[in-house]
């Protein structure tokens, strides 16, 4: 694809605790945190926002990373292109404090001002709460934002951090214990569900990760996981980016069906469809 001028969404900015960051929008209706993997907020995830806003909600882009709309697909760009811009925003996240890379039993600084940006997004667009998609590197944060009542709809797509370097890394997620155990409560008290998306090969989201989510949340987690094979095959990477890089958006294929599964939790959650 190639790059997006972001055409179709309104763009503001956001302020809690002294940091301010660009905010994209599109949609109306209940708000869904979209937050992107590295590089940043690219074509194929600007396309996932308009089907978030197609099915009657607001989709909410928070530029965590990365410049907007640009294409980093090898395909179309070249390897160059992508290591540039790959590298520029693992640049940005490396040097900031707001990101845990590899540490066990913490979340990233950063969800606190996610947090924020649920309620206020919560405040503008009305509607029970707000749903949240992390997706690789900012996948676990959708689970962190778990914490807040609002937050109704959590989606962890392909959740890749702490990096899974060592054993104890690969069976755990970024979120402290006393977070995840006020997200424990409130599946168990409340029936707050939390769905995971993975392809069965990735080495970035290993399957004791999901074993873990399991165990510590029981029924409340509900996975998808996909044979590798379901990725597309155009795609030069390896099978990662289950709504996004890898996205088969063809109706029968495994990647449009957990697509639609989490459209599907959005309309249920938020919509009372």
């Amino acid at each position: 694809m190639a790059d997006h001028d972001l055409t179709g969404f309104t763009k503001s900015t956001f302020t809690h605790g002294g940091t301010t960051r660009r905010v994209l929008r599109r949609g109306t209706g209940p708000a869904v945190i979209v937050m992107a993997e590295v590089p940043g907020i690219t074509p194929k995830v600007l396309r996932f926002a308009e089907q978030v806003a197609d099915t009657g909600c607001t989709a909410v882009l928070p530029v965590l990373f990365g410049t907007p709309g640009r294409d980093a697909d090898p395909a179309t760009g070249g390897w160059p292109n992508t290591a540039r811009v790959m590298a520029s925003a693992m640049w940005q996240v490396c040097v900031s404090r707001e990101f845990t890379l590899l540490a066990t039993g913490r979340s990233s600084r950063v969800v606190g001002w996610l947090r924020a940006l649920a309620a206020a997004e919560h405040e503008r667009c009305g509607g029970p709460g707000v749903g949240a998609v992390g997706m690789c590197l900012t996948g676990g944060f959708a689970l962190a934002m778990a914490t807040d009542e609002r937050m109704l709809a959590p989606v962890l797509s392909q959740p890749s951090l702490p990096l899974p370097c060592t054993a104890g890394r690969a069976g755990s997620i970024d979120i402290s214990p006393r977070e995840l155990a006020v997200v424990r409560g409130r599946c168990e008290r409340e029936g707050l569900q939390v769905l995971g998306l993975r392809f069965k090969g990735d080495r970035l989201v290993p399957a004791d990760r999901f074993a873990f989510l399991r165990r510590e949340l029981g029924d409340a987690f509900v996975a998808v996981e996909l044979e590798d094979e379901a990725a597309d095959p155009q795609s030069p990477l390896p099978a990662h980016s289950v709504l996004t890089e890898h996205l088969v958006d063809e109706p029968g294929e495994p990647t449009r069906e957990a697509l639609d599964t989490v459209l599907g939790l959005f309309r249920e959650k938020l919509l009372g469809q």
